[in-house]
C-alpha cells in the first residue's frame, strides 16, 4: 500500500458502535483536516453550478456529460445515482471534477426499461447504490482497468443485480429502476436511521450486517460526510433489510479492525482518475475496494467485503458475458 494511503488508514480512529436488528455501525473519526476544499454534488446542484446531461441528444448509456460552473472542484462519488434524461445512471468511480471544466464521465444505467427523456438534465436522486451493487460494480471496473478499457462495468451484471433486489424488495418497477426500489422501502430505510447518528469529527463508517462487515465508507472532510451521510447509511441498511437476519452472529470491533489489516495487506495498483488525482484499486482474498488520492489526500475511499463464492460466480459470468455489454 502506498505511504499516503497507509499514513492515512493509521490515523483512523473507532467511535462507540451503534447496534439496531442486524445492522452495526462504527463511526470513523479522524480530528485532523486534509486535502483541498470541494463540493459535493448535492451542494453544487443546489447552488445551480453544476449541469449534468446526455453525452449527445441521441444519448450514450455509459458516458454523461457534466459541466461545472463552481471556482471551487466537486465530489461526486461511486454509486451516488442520477436521475432524468433518458434513463437513470450512477457513477462508476469517485471522481473530483476540476473548477471551471466539462467531463465526460462514466456511469452505468440503474433503469434498464427507460430510453426517452424525461427532462434535459439530471438530478440527484437522493440514492447511493446498495453495498452489494457498489462491489459488482466496482469488481467489473477493477478488470475493465486492468484490460485497459477504462471505467467501464459490466451493465449486464448491474442489471441482473438490480432484478435481483427488486425480487426480494418484491418491488415492480414499469422501468426497472433502482430508484423505485429505494423509494418503495423508504420507511423501513428511515426508520433504521432512528438508531444511528453521527459524532464529532465523523468522516466514515463500517458497516456490519448480520455479524459480518460489509464494507466502508470515509471521505476527507467531516462536512462533506454530512451531506452524505443520510445516503451513504441508507445504501448499507437497504442490504439488511433485504437479507433475512442471521442468529447467533455478534457485530464486533475485532471484525472491524481485521478488515482494516486486510485492506492494508490488500493488492494495489493506480490509473489516472477521470478529474483531479490518481484512482487506486485493491483487491485481496474476501474485498474489493477503491480510493481517490489528490494532492497527497484520500479524498474517498469504500470497500467492500467479498466471499469466495461471489468472487467465483463473477469470474464464471465475465467468461461467459466475454465483453461487457452497454
Amino acid at each position: 500500500m502506498n505511504t499516503i494511503m497507509k499514513e492515512y488508514m493509521d490515523k483512523i480512529s473507532f467511535g462507540d458502535m451503534q447496534v439496531h436488528d442486524s445492522v452495526a455501525v462504527i463511526p470513523l473519526v479522524m480530528t485532523n483536516g486534509i486535502g483541498p476544499e470541494y463540493f459535493t454534488l448535492k451542494e453544487a446542484l443546489a447552488s445551480d453550478l453544476l449541469t449534468i446531461s446526455e453525452l449527445t441528444e441521441g444519448g450514450h448509456v455509459p458516458e454523461l456529460k457534466v459541466q461545472n460552473r463552481a471556482e471551487k472542484p466537486v465530489l461526486i462519488i461511486d454509486g451516488e445515482e442520477l436521475s432524468g434524461a433518458k434513463q437513470n445512471r450512477v457513477l462508476n468511480t469517485t471522481i473530483l471534477l476540476k473548477e471551471q471544466s466539462e467531463t465526460v464521465i462514466p456511469v452505468s444505467c440503474t433503469e434498464q426499461g427507460r430510453w426517452s427523456y424525461r427532462s434535459a438534465h439530471f438530478e440527484e436522486s437522493g440514492h447511493i447504490m446498495s453495498a452489494k451493487l457498489r462491489r459488482v460494480k466496482n469488481r467489473s471496473v477493477m478488470e475493465s482497468l486492468k484490460f485497459c478499457r477504462g471505467f467501464q462495468s459490466d451493465q449486464g451484471a448491474v442489471w441482473e443485480e438490480i432484478q435481483a433486489q427488486s425480487e426480494k424488495a418484491r418491488v415492480s418497477s414499469p422501468t426497472h429502476a433502482m430508484k423505485d426500489i429505494h423509494e418503495a422501502r423508504e420507511n423501513d430505510l428511515d426508520a433504521y436511521l432512528e438508531y444511528f447518528t453521527m459524532v464529532p469529527d465523523q468522516k466514515g463508517l463500517i458497516v456490519i450486517v448480520n455479524g459480518d462487515v460489509a464494507g466502508l465508507d470515509m471521505v476527507s472532510q467531516a462536512d462533506t460526510f454530512k451531506v452524505l451521510y443520510s445516503k451513504l447509511i441508507k445504501s448499507y441498511i437497504m442490504d439488511a433489510i433485504l437479507e433475512r437476519p442471521a442468529k447467533g452472529k455478534a457485530p464486533g470491533l475485532d471484525k472491524a479492525k481485521a478488515f482494516l489489516d486486510e485492506i492494508i495487506t490488500a493488492g494495489e495498483q493506480t490509473y489516472d482518475s477521470v478529474g483531479y488525482g490518481r484512482d487506486f484499486r485493491y483487491e485481496g482474498k474476501k474485498l474489493v475496494g477503491s480510493a481517490l488520492v489528490h494532492e497527497d489526500a484520500v479524498i474517498h475511499m469504500a470497500f467492500f467485503r467479498t466471499t469466495q463464492a461471489e468472487k467465483s460466480g463473477f469470474m464464471a459470468g465475465t467468461s461467459r458475458r466475454r465483453n461487457f455489454r452497454q
